[in-house]
């Protein structure tokens, strides 16, 4: 019976973790950690095993998350979320969907440990603040204020994406076409003229050590590396065997459209697009192949 109450709920604890943390990775070593203290208690003693389960992942989030700080402080260039591929699915609340999104676990990395927690459980999952305060161990009022300040500092920062889902992935194909194409003036022309581009390769893989900025830097780069040419120039380097072959495709990544260029079929590289006004404001490229593992198998959505 043990292992039946914990499974019915292992899918929430995923994604508390995951947005909790950013990784997926982490996000599981948390889980099986919570799942060997749920082992060692007397599951019969405890009166609301879903809240028990929630309270022992999230404190291990936060600890975890502190330690890890500091080892993202030292990454070689910009540190960004691992990417999880998801489905859409209609009956997921939107605010938990949204909760996925790069975009926003981007601004979540510059809160506290224990904002973004309380935002994670809060906003995202909808536990109520004297839910929060019991898995905290804190005063309620404590919670309220903590909640607030991460609601207030994420509304300042979060990009608001002002297309449906249907016209995101239409300009994501025709973003796709440009690079494929190498057409440099229909790429440029989908870009905003302050357009970013934040790239992970964690100096494993080819990416920006330094954020681009401006239409042509930005556009100049990506088609270094998506047009025909480009994957030949980078097929060569890593001294690919003749045969092998990379394509991009669409799929649904952290409740959204994006790109995914995969080698012989196997990713190597996630594209993000934050839309703004039908143009493209932000560009996330994370290369780095240790976020790559576990692209296509993920429960990181969590359902309470």
């Amino acid at each position: 019976m043990t292992i039946e109450v914990f499974t019915a709920h292992r899918s929430l604890l995923v994604g508390v973790a995951y947005r909790i943390l950013g990784s997926a990775a982490d996000a599981e070593d948390v889980v099986q950690e919570a799942w060997l203290r749920w082992a060692d208690v007397d599951a019969t003693s405890v009166a609301d095993p879903k809240a028990y389960l929630v309270r022992v992942t999230t404190n291990l989030a936060i600890d975890r998350l502190r330690r890890v700080r500091a080892r993202r402080e030292a990454y070689v260039g910009p540190w960004l979320p691992e990417p999880v591929v998801t489905a859409p699915d209609a009956a997921e609340p939107a605010e938990r969907a949204d909760s996925l999104e790069l975009a926003l676990l981007v601004v979540l990395e510059t809160l506290s440990p224990l904002e973004r927690a309380v935002f994670v459980l809060r906003e995202a999952f909808g536990f109520s603040h004297a839910e929060i305060a019991g898995f905290l161990g804190r005063g309620e009022p404590a919670v309220r204020q903590l909640a607030r300040r991460a609601r207030d500092h994420v509304r300042e920062r979060r990009p608001r994406f002002d297309v449906d889902r249907r016209e995101r992935r239409t300009i994501t194909e025709r973003f796709v076409a440009a690079c494929e194409e190498g057409d440099v003036e229909a790429l440029t022309a989908l870009l905003t003229a302050d357009v970013r581009l934040v790239g992970d390769g964690g100096g494993k893989a080819r990416a920006p050590l330094r954020e681009l900025a401006g239409a042509v830097p930005v556009a100049r780069f990506l088609l270094a590396i998506a047009s025909p040419e480009g994957r030949r120039r980078f097929l060569a380097s890593i001294g690919a065997p003749p045969g092998v072959e990379m394509g991009l495709e669409i799929a649904e990544v952290n409740g959204g459209p994006a790109i995914v260029a995969r080698l012989d079929g196997r990713p190597v590289t996630v594209v993000s697009l934050v839309i703004t006004d039908r143009l493209v404001d932000t560009v996330y490229l994370i290369a780095n192949p240790e976020k790559m593992s576990r692209l296509g198998v993920s429960d990181a959505s969590g359902s309470a």
